[in-house]
């Protein structure tokens, strides 16, 4: 029998499955793991907070489609860490978290930094709310197994994270080397559910016959990596696509058939196509509040009269927020693949919808008429809608693109185009304040050949700054591009207009300029910083930025305009349930 340490074992498995990067933060309970990475094929992406490293996690598993691996001190380092797993959860990130814990021979005696207060070796309790699983390692012959459990949980079905809480003293245990070796015979990826050919045939017949057809597109489509498959389908069948927030991106947003995105800031073409559509086919989405209007039935959807068919991998959401015509659990490749086939059997010369077709791009031209003196607005401080369409002018076509919450979310989810599929992440079930910076980090890690921006603004920069000496360290070179309106925007337009004021969500100026300097802030961390002081000089500075290579923070002043909104949220009706009042612009 040969014994050696768990945490040799671990890394070596960790190799073996193919695991390149691990995100995190030392502390004197998982050094040991630190330690067994040295001098391997694994590379430890050092951060200044937990929170940072959750989020480049999340970041690098969206972009990879594999479960990103996460290490964590004990309690203060597991909490820091919670809300960026918790956000990976409700977007169904893959993640497997690894943490120390005390030893498991000083359980209940209050050891250094226990959570113990209503049980003891509670900490991995702290997660049980939003991961998959929580497994506390309470035998060190029985890590293996649960390691390789935490893995198929985290990347099989909907995927998620998981916790696989370790006391210190089982990373420093010897074990048999064959109860890790036995694992190497296990499958490590899962065969994934489809639909059947009757199934099939029945969406497929109510589509055909459907007047007003319409396919919903949701985040499951881009978690299953089902690009190609929606799309052949969408063009044989010319059906269009509304999306939600998460969909976005999963076809290209100059395809004929784009609709754009639904709910409270989605435009009004897009909710009324929704609404007058008699069958709708929902691919891997929640049919969530704000893409929804707060399911109240004149904005969005009205189901019934119109007709519903649900795709999803999760039971759970089928049904959940509106009645179901035909449901079916599948992964929506492997469903789309099907429908595909299908769909060819029994309408052999597909359809062609010219009208349709047009319809679509002529409310894409109205669109960009009507914000055409906005986006070219020489206003300093910069109109939000200058600042993406300049953005978008310098991307790359393939660039990937992180946003965050406030304008660099719902505006760019309104209107401004992806066009390369899987190229967006925002955070949206847990709307994240703070995700779009370290998120980037994650990305560029996995794709370090093509362009990362992460579109941020003030407040959610300000959240973890810290990210920058990351990117110093990695030489990551992310472009930070901080829209600046000196407050938290999108809640200041809110109180405005709701309330007449804006306590508590602005922030002090000096001299007329926001506060802090984060281009500034950028070059302390050596990391390139530029300060943009006119409308003109943006575009030049994105150019030298993406030209550069170098990890790089524009900081450039911007009018707290709100995001144009056509849709409903209920938080409305909370704030004046008597008046019809939404955002205004605050100074």
């Amino acid at each position: 029998m040969t014994k050696d340490l768990i945490a040799n074992q671990l890394v070596r498995y960790l190799e073996e499955r193919g695991v390149t990067h691990v995100f995190g933060l030392c502390g004197h309970t998982n050094i040991a793991v630190l330690s067994a990475m040295a001098n391997t094929r694994l590379r430890f992406v050092n951060v200044r907070h937990e929170q940072i490293a959750a989020h480049a996690a999340d970041g690098y598993a969206r972009v990879t489609g594999r479960a990103s691996v996460l290490l964590s001190h004990l309690s203060p380092g597991l909490t820091n860490a919670a809300t960026g797993v918790a956000n990976a959860a409700l977007d169904c990130t893959p993640m497997v978290v690894i943490a120390g814990d005390v030893q498991s021979y000083y359980y209940g005696k209050h050891p250094h930094q226990e959570v113990n207060l209503h049980a003891d070796a509670a900490q991995y309790e702290i997660y049980r709310p939003f991961v998959k699983r929580a497994w506390r390692v309470d035998t060190p012959e029985l890590f293996p197994e649960i390691i390789e459990k935490a893995f198929q949980l985290a990347e099989s079905g909907q995927p998620g994270p998981v916790l696989v809480n370790v006391p210190m003293d089982v990373f420093s245990t010897r074990i048999d080397v064959a109860l890790f070796d036995r694992l190497r015979g296990n499958t490590k990826a899962l065969a994934k559910p489809s639909i059947d050919d009757d199934t099939a045939r029945a969406i497929v017949a109510r589509l055909i016959e459907a007047h007003d057809p319409l396919i919903y597109a949701g985040g499951g489509v881009a978690l299953a990596r089902a690009y190609d498959e929606l799309r052949a389908f969408v063009d044989h069948m010319q059906i269009p696509v509304a999306h939600s927030l998460m969909g976005k991106g999963v076809l290209p947003d100059d395809h004929p058939l784009v609709l754009g995105m639904t709910g409270f800031w989605g435009t009004q073409f897009t909710n009324d196509q929704c609404l007058k559509a008699d069958w709708v086919l929902g691919l891997g989405t929640r049919f969530k509040e704000a893409d929804c209007s707060s399911w109240y039935p004149d904005y969005t959807f009205n189901f019934p009269p119109s007709k519903l068919i649900h795709i999803d991998i999760e039971p759970a959401e089928i049904g959940r927020n509106f009645p179901t015509e035909i449901g079916a659990v599948a992964d929506l490749g492997q469903a789309l693949k099907v429908l595909n086939r299908v769909a060819r059997e029994m309408l052999p010369r597909g359809r062609s919808k010219p009208q349709l077709v047009s319809a679509i791009a002529a409310h894409r031209r109205d669109f960009q008429a009507a914000n055409a003196q906005m986006a070219t607005s020489s206003a300093f401080p910069m109109m939000p809608e200058r600042i993406l369409a300049d953005l978008r002018a310098v991307m790359p076509r393939d660039a990937f693109l992180t946003t965050d919450v406030g304008w660099n979310k719902n505006g760019v989810g309104q209107q401004f185009p992806i066009y390369e599929p899987g190229s967006i992440l925002t955070p949206g079930g847990f709307a994240t304040m703070g995700f779009g910076p370290p998120a980037a980090l994650g990305v560029k890690l996995a794709h370090p050949e093509r362009v990362v921006v992460s579109l941020v603004g003030d407040g959610g920069f300000g959240q973890n700054p810290a990210m920058l000496a990351t990117a110093a360290a990695e030489g990551l070179g992310v472009v930070w591009v901080v829209m600046n309106n000196n407050a938290f925007g999108t809640i200041a337009g809110l109180q405005q207009a709701h309330y007449g004021l804006t306590y508590g969500t602005t922030f002090p100026r000096s001299e007329g300029e926001q506060l802090p300097d984060f281009a500034a802030i950028a070059r302390a961390y050596g990391v390139d910083g530029v300060r943009v002081r006119a409308a003109a000089d943006l575009r030049p500075a994105l150019e030298a930025a993406i030209a550069s290579g170098r990890p790089t923070v524009i900081d450039v002043a911007m009018v707290n305009n709100p995001t144009p909104t056509s849709g409903h949220w209920d938080i409305l009706n909370v704030y004046s349930p008597d008046r019809h009042v939404g955002h205004v612009a605050t100074a």
